[in-house]
């Protein structure tokens, strides 16, 4: 595979079975090159084929009505000035009718269970910024009074709020706003009688500096409020058919880094999958189902486990059927009325991504989206291993281009760290196998799907000691198990978290000729201050706060000890990365320039944190470019 073969791909996400079973909705989104931009469809699988339902180019968020006679979805015009708005079809065809013409689009709708009417996630500004051209609200001074007061991936946030909806099917009254106030809501959910709906929000006036989050329920006749759980760490309400109500997350603010639940939250919480100790939702990159799906009082969910994410049943005796649990990736999921169909999307290493449907145990692949990328663009099928370190196992895998002769490698480090590699598709080491690398990546501690111990193993005084024994006993166990690997030409890169730990290696082990940092945090302290979640994120991992133990967190910076770094570096970051701020590039840059070392800074204009992943296509091949070029020349250069 090649930089350039990203725009052959077409991605599928958000599988929405019909009630009866006998459709499938799905998102597709192909990156396009000339228009350097992503265009996004709503595909329908009507039983027999599948195929392109609407014209794009921004539609996403199907969903169908109750009777299935309709589907409604999100439609943008792919501009900043024209923001999704929800649109409803019917389910045989035809033109779409706009239903919303909220001032900055909708990000999320679900049906009310009689299809009378949609909950919508409405963005506007408020009331200071309502109203204002374009040209003054780029002039005027921003009064800030909050925290965080930009997010990444979105810009400022201080000036707008995302509220519930109500959205009548029908059309004849205008769309009314149910919530208000300096707050914002998300993740909604119909209560089954109609009379309500949940959502997900943050009302402490500590939000910013303590993690947590309510559930609320708004009245949609009356527009009357109430808390529905006791503050905790939750996300994705959603009831039981009989009213009960549960959601995904843990029962205490602030227990991030751990596992991530389904709880019933009825009157006591009571933790549901706690014991499998895995996530019952993905933290896998390139994977993003909600979850979980109720029929009756047993649900459907996603699981990692090992690199894996497959789909399990939690019945309502608390009993666990594994329905699909090999080497793959499931990366959506819903169920039918009858709880006997799901709509799935499943990659593989070597496959982006196809639907499924699966009959009681029976799985049957629905579209052939990538069969011409399969059989005309070369992919190489991943060895996977496992390295003891500390006592643990770590899971690891290695892609070796063809032939047999010695290549150089590519030590890759994934961000989080509560992520996962493993056994999805990813473009980037497709692309760098392809281009003749030696490929190595592991999940250390601190990743997810291995457990709350080995997840929370990078708190405090694991930070930057655990992680680097299991990367490092990784490398060498690549080293030993495959002749082929260079040992003299080891490369070394990675992205966000990623970044921390590449640079925090290449500053106490010189092994590595190359290597490649990416939006990395490098220095807790400034970022405390800078990011979009540095008022919790340091103090969740490193143990410290800037007021209480800056010492601490200057202790745990790759920036402290950026002196000791010899190993030729290429910095990427965005301007617009909110996340890890470009001030921790510019730093790091400043510091190795110093110092003398081989160093270059390449900065992404308008780009944010996930540039690699949903970035601009052109700036991701140029990005891809950049990094095989600087490696190349330092790799081929140690021979």
């Amino acid at each position: 595979m090649q930089a350039s073969d990203l725009s052959r791909l077409s991605i599928p996400s958000d599988p929405q079975i019909s009630p009866d079973g006998t459709r499938i909705a799905f998102v597709v989104s192909r990156p396009d090159l000339d228009e350097d931009r992503y265009h996004r469809t709503i595909w329908v699988w009507d039983g027999e084929s599948a195929n392109a339902f609407t014209h794009g180019p921004a539609d996403f968020n199907p969903r169908w009505s109750p009777d299935g006679r309709t589907l409604a979805f999100l439609r943008g015009g792919g501009t900043p000035d024209k923001p999704p708005q929800v649109a409803l079809i019917p389910a045989g065809g035809g033109e779409a009718r706009i239903l919303t013409d909220i001032e900055l689009g909708c990000e999320e709708v679900e049906w009310s269970p009689d299809g009378s009417a949609l909950a919508a996630v409405g963005v506007g500004y408020v009331e200071e910024w309502a109203g204002l051209d374009e040209t003054e609200r780029a002039r005027r001074p921003r009064r800030v009074t909050d925290v965080p007061f930009r997010f990444d991936n979105m810009g400022w946030i201080h000036d707008r709020k995302r509220h519930v909806w109500l959205v009548e099917a029908s059309g004849e009254n205008e769309p009314r706003c149910l919530t208000d106030g300096p707050f914002d809501e998300r993740f909604i959910a119909w209560r089954p009688d109609g009379s309500s709906i949940a959502f997900h929000t943050d009302r402490s006036p500590r939000r910013a500096f303590e993690d947590g989050a309510d559930l609320y329920e708004v009245d949609v006749e009356s527009g009357e409020m109430r808390r529905i759980a006791e503050r905790g760490s939750w996300s994705f309400p959603t009831f039981r058919p009989d009213g009960t109500l549960h959601a995904i997350g843990d029962p205490v603010p602030g227990s991030w880094p751990g596992l991530i639940s389904v709880w019933r939250l009825d009157e006591e919480p009571v933790d549901l999958t706690g014991h499998l100790d895995r996530n019952v939702f993905s933290m896998t990159l390139g994977v993003a189902p909600r979850g979980p799906h109720w029929h009756g009082n047993a649900f459907f969910s996603v699981i990692e486990d090992s690199g894996r994410v497959g789909v399990i049943r939690v019945n309502g005796d608390g009993t666990v059927d594994h329905l699909i649990d090999d080497d793959r990736a499931v990366k959506g999921l819903t169920v039918d009325s009858s709880g006997s169909k799901l709509a799935l999307i499943i990659s593989t290493p070597t496959d982006p991504g196809e639907v499924y449907l699966w009959v009681d145990g029976e799985e049957r692949c629905l579209t052939n989206l990538h069969g011409e990328f399969r059989t005309e663009v070369p992919m190489v099928e991943p060895e996977h291993f496992r390295v003891v370190s500390g006592g643990i196992e770590v899971d690891a895998w290695a892609y070796l281009p063809p032939g047999a002769e010695s290549v150089p490698v590519l030590l890759n480090i994934h961000g989080g760290p509560a992520s996962q590699y493993g056994w999805g598709f990813f473009d980037e080491f497709q692309v760098f196998a392809g281009a003749g690398y030696a490929v190595v990546a592991c999940n250390p501690r601190g990743s997810t799907g291995r457990g709350l111990d080995h997840v929370r193993a990078v708190v405090g005084d694991g930070w930057g000691v655990v992680d680097v024994e299991d990367v490092t006993n990784t490398i060498e166990e690549a080293l030993r198990r495959y002749p082929r690997m260079d040992a003299e030409r080891i490369g070394i890169m990675g992205g966000s978290y990623g970044g921390f730990l590449t640079a925090w290696l290449i500053a106490l082990d010189h092994r590595y000729r190359s290597a490649v940092v990416e939006r990395g945090l490098l220095s807790f302290t400034s970022f405390a201050g800078t990011s979009d979640i540095g008022a919790m994120f340091p103090k969740n991992y490193a143990g410290a706060d800037l007021i209480e133990d800056p010492e601490r967190l200057w202790e745990k910076s790759p920036l402290a000890i950026a002196h000791q770094i010899e190993t030729p570096t290429l910095i990427l970051h965005s301007e617009n990365d909110f996340r890890c701020p470009i001030e921790q590039a510019e730093q790091l840059f400043v510091i190795l320039k110093s110092q003398e070392v081989d160093v270059e800074l390449l900065r992404f204009p308008g780009e944010g944190h996930e540039l690699s992943r949903s970035g601009k296509p052109v700036h991701r091949v140029e990005r891809f470019e950049a990094i095989l070029e600087w490696h190349a020349r330092r790799l081929t250069a140690a021979r």
